[in-house]
């Protein structure tokens, strides 16, 4: 048995010495001015499968090691990166693409149209990356043009050219590719130690803007560990909990940026069916959420005021709308915050009455109590369900909330609800939460909401060119959320620590959606000469123009 114990404290002191070698190494007075180290957003979470885009690096933000077709500004507004120009068809099923010549991946092979080919079909094929429902297939015209056909009008198919990274032809191997990654980005893999950290180095043949810092190490920690290590001067960026807003770094200043990254209540709208969802992941439905009377009491009766105070030290922006409002497809609803009183007369109204006394409203013999899910690794979910919880009791609901991990959340989504994250900076994100042809697929429309007229809308939405659309969208949004299946509550802000000795150019920071990230703008971080600290004002990087 002792023995037992002195192999356990061993293996704990290995890892402990593991982690710290890495952090000790990356001292900030031991490294050139160009080498960064960094603890931040997406790129701070570890792919399990690597780097790959197919398996979904990068879908969200840039992948650094691969080039996109196109990529956002800091305005949401596409621009080219291996694209030179493009034409959508009249009928929006065709989409034809011109890419730039002479351009090679870090193997020195020539990045071709074909590579663009092989890249989207094979996404497609996997499901992993950005939504490619109405793709058909990708086509090669000629070495610097593809044709895009699509199975379906899509004017928001424009977007989806702008989440994939492009792959070689002649060299991806699906199993390998993830820890060998080719590409033709602004850096690449130079070393991975999985679970401790990746490096990346500077692609000194990149055609576009080559970023100043010519090496970047991600460190893979924990919260709570990469805050002490950047106090000790050895993360330059840090990601931290909001919870930390107080705390200060010497040599450091703070960087708030704000978001479009939602979170929502998923409520199932059906009865319980004892029926799995398409992917065999969940069983659908809930006897209690099915009821349109909790969903709207829940809409009505909660307080996003003091969720976005509570969860998010009031930096947060309330969300009452499934659309961030400073997108220009927000309904930008206006909404009495926490109306108990009301929320109280839609449940009595409804049959819901509280007939013995104990604080929870009953209907048919069934009390209005569930669970609510959220992820255990999340302490902002975390508070924002026990917030719910706490609100709902004032008008007769009872919310009890469970931590578990994104693996069983995934087992029970449609049948139980849970604090849902969402926010994209394309329309197309509204066909994905209530498209009945896609409840049940992964987590798209999670709550399997199923209304023909919305449906139908959606379909109008997507024939009419992408930028004429968004009164159509409009539209979407409000006849779906009249019934309710997602409650809005808040956008998240994120809070970094921020080396005074380093400029993330915080007026460029693109628009954070939900899993980007904010390396995106890498191409202008920059060396502070005067170590002086850049800014100490919150970036309010959620508005387009």
């Amino acid at each position: 048995m002792e023995n037992k114990y002195i192999i356990t404290i061993i293996a704990v002191i290995i890892i402990i010495s593991a982690i710290m070698v890495v952090i000790t190494n990356n001292n900030s007075q031991n490294r050139p001015n160009d080498e960064l180290v960094v603890c931040i957003a997406a790129h701070g979470g570890e792919p399990e499968s690597g780097f790959n885009p197919m398996t979904g690096w990068g879908k969200r933000d840039d992948p650094l090691i691969q080039s996109t077709l196109f990529k956002y500004d800091s305005n949401a507004t596409l621009i080219n990166d291996l694209a030179t120009s493009y034409n959508i068809s009249d009928d929006l099923k065709t989409y034809t693409v011109n890419i730039r010549e002479g351009i090679k991946f870090t193997d020195e092979s020539p990045l071709t149209a074909e590579d663009v080919v092989f890249t989207y079909n094979k996404a497609k094929e996997s499901g992993e990356t950005t939504n490619l429902e109405s793709l058909d297939n990708a086509q090669k015209v000629n070495d610097t043009t593809i044709q895009f056909t699509l199975n379906r009008p899509d004017s928001t198919f424009i977007n989806k050219l702008a989440h994939v990274g492009i792959v070689p032809s002649d060299s991806y191997n699906n199993i390998t590719y993830g820890e060998n990654p080719i590409g033709s980005g602004p850096y690449k893999l130079k070393q991975w130690d999985k679970g401790q950290q990746v490096i990346f180095e500077r692609n000194e043949d990149y055609y576009g803007k080559k970023p100043y810092y010519r090496k970047i190490t991600n460190v893979y920690l924990d919260a709570e560990t990469a805050f002490v290590a950047a106090k000790n001067g050895e993360i330059d960026v840090v990601e931290v909990p909001v919870t930390y807003l107080n705390s200060t770094i010497e040599g450091m200043h703070t960087q708030i940026m704000h978001s479009i990254d939602g979170r929502y209540l998923s409520l199932p709208v059906m009865n319980n069916t004892e029926e799995k969802t398409v992917d065999g992941k969940s069983y659908i439905g809930n006897d209690i959420t099915s009821d349109s009377a909790i969903r709207e009491a829940l809409m009505i009766g909660i307080n996003r005021t003091n969720i976005s105070q509570g969860a998010y030290n009031g930096l947060a922006d309330p969300l009452y709308d499934v659309v961030s409002s400073s997108l220009p497809w927000s309904l930008n609803s206006s909404l009495s915050d926490g109306d108990i009183t009301q929320a109280k007369e839609i449940l009595a109204s409804n049959g819901w009455v509280d007939s013995d006394g104990d604080g929870i409203v009953e209907k048919d013999g069934k009390k209005a109590s569930f669970n609510l899910n959220y992820g255990s690794n999340d302490q902002d979910d975390q508070i924002i369900a026990l917030s719910v919880s706490q609100q709902a009791k004032d008008f007769g609901i009872e919310i009890i909330p469970q931590s578990k991990q994104w693996s069983e959340i995934r087992n029970i989504k449609s049948s139980e609800p849970f604090v849902f994250s969402g926010g994209d900076l394309d329309p197309y994100m509204l066909y994905q939460y209530y498209s009945s042809s896609l409840a049940g697929k992964g987590w798209n429309n999670v709550p399997s909401y199923n209304n023909p007229q919305v449906d139908k809308l959606m379909e109008n939405a997507m024939n009419i060119e992408l930028n004429s659309s968004y009164d159509s969208w409009k539209e979407v949004d409000k006849l779906a959320k009249k019934d309710n299946p997602y409650i809005p509550l808040a956008t998240k802000p994120f809070l970094l620590f921020v080396s005074d000795r380093v400029d993330i150019s915080p007026n460029t920071q693109k628009i954070y959606p939900h899993g980007g990230d904010f390396l995106g703008n890498i191409y202008d971080w920059k060396h502070n000469e005067n170590n002086t600290t850049v800014s100490n004002e919150t970036t309010s990087n959620n508005t387009t123009s």
